[in-house]
């Protein structure tokens, strides 16, 4: 199994065990205090009906028209500064839940309208994450200048820092803005900025939903949707350099493992019998040695081993153009050698006494 297959099924296992291991985490956490709740409204609303004497049936009205009219605590939720607000939900993917459209017509342009938008707004935030990174490194550079470091670029490792402490103040700076503003709690108000800027938006916490607030107060307003819009941006550049992170040491494994597949199977190549190494070496096969060692060379220098048998008087002609041809061929592969080989002419001089004295033996 490739390398690549074992990383993705060990990707899988991971993200389930870690669903799992959350799951379990918030059943421990949350399922006692949901029984209580549940066991608390089940004895007020009985209370209520009793006291009041309310039917079923009205009592599910007066809940209906108390959820409904919730939302209107904000004020006009459609108007220009609403519709703002909920396109900004819309195209980031926060998707609070606090107003959503209620004719036909406004619920096919939601759809339209997020299939065009939703990747404006994430090339959007993708360019300004990769300018904040760059105005980041910038700043790593003039520190390090005025530390006098060895090491003045920006390494990665500095920028999701740098990022990173970025993204905190801007978290605890909102926090403290819409906890003095909304009268949240600091954490709560910390609970918000962190599940907005990260576009979970559960939508249990909204802002400016409270005191007709998109009526009344147009500052708050502008800052809460130039607050969500940067800080989106900060916490997107954030992400991306962890994500890139990680996505380019898959990459480089993938890469090596490729290269590593590569240059295994450049390591030898099989080529009429004989195996031709990666560095140009030419290696006799079994078979091939086997063949050439009932071979009786002519000459004391064992060249048998690397030539084929040289033609001698009585030979036939066949065997003799076989023998040539033979040669020829093996004289080719020489030359990926990496040491440089003799030519002919010098392997006939070299032999030629021998040669000679054994025709005449032969001859005799």
């Amino acid at each position: 199994m490739k390398k690549q297959n074992i990383r993705t099924l060990s990707l899988i296992v991971c993200t389930l065990t870690y669903l799992l291991v959350g799951a379990a985490v918030f059943d421990s956490l949350e399922s006692e205090h949901e029984v209580r709740t549940l066991h608390l409204l089940t004895n007020m609303s009985y209370m209520i009906r009793s006291k009041y004497n309310i039917s079923d049936d009205d009592y599910q009205i007066v809940e209906t028209v108390v959820t409904k009219s919730a939302p209107f605590g904000a004020g006009n939720q459609w108007k220009f500064s609403g519709a703002f607000y909920y396109a900004i939900t819309v195209l980031t993917t926060i998707g609070y839940g606090h107003s959503t459209p209620r004719t036909v017509g406004g619920k096919v342009f939601t759809m339209c309208y997020a299939l065009a938008g939703i990747p404006l707004g994430l090339v959007m935030f993708q360019s300004i994450g990769d300018r904040v990174n760059r105005a980041s490194s910038i700043v790593i550079r003039c520190v390090k200048r005025l530390l006098k470091c060895s090491s003045q670029e920006a390494s990665e490792l500095n920028l999701i820092c740098a990022v990173f402490t970025l993204s905190v103040l801007v978290i605890t700076g909102g926090a403290a803005a819409f906890s003095r503003e909304e009268g949240w709690t600091y954490f709560d108000s910390v609970y918000y900025c962190f599940i907005t800027l990260t576009t979970i938006g559960f939508g249990d916490m909204v802002a400016l939903q409270q005191d007709n607030a998109l009526n009344r107060r147009p500052d708050y307003v502008v800052f809460a949707l130039v607050f969500i819009l940067f800080g989106l941006a900060v916490v997107a550049a954030s992400l991306n350099l962890l994500v890139l992170r990680f996505v380019t040491m898959n990459t480089e494994d993938e890469k090596r493992d490729e290269a590593e597949a590569l240059q295994a199977a450049q390591e030898t190549v099989q080529l009429e019998g004989d195996v031709i190494t990666a560095r140009g070496a030419s290696l006799v096969t079994r078979e091939h040695r086997a063949s050439l060692g009932d071979v009786t060379s002519v000459c004391s220098c064992r060249c048998a081993s690397c030539w084929p048998p040289l033609p001698l008087p009585g030979n036939r002609r066949g065997t003799s153009s076989r023998s040539s041809r033979h040669s020829r061929r093996l004289l080719s592969r020489t030359d990926t050698l990496e040491t440089p080989s003799p030519t002919v002419e010098e392997l006939l001089t070299a032999c030629r006494p021998r040669l000679s004295g054994a025709a005449k033996r032969g001859s005799v």
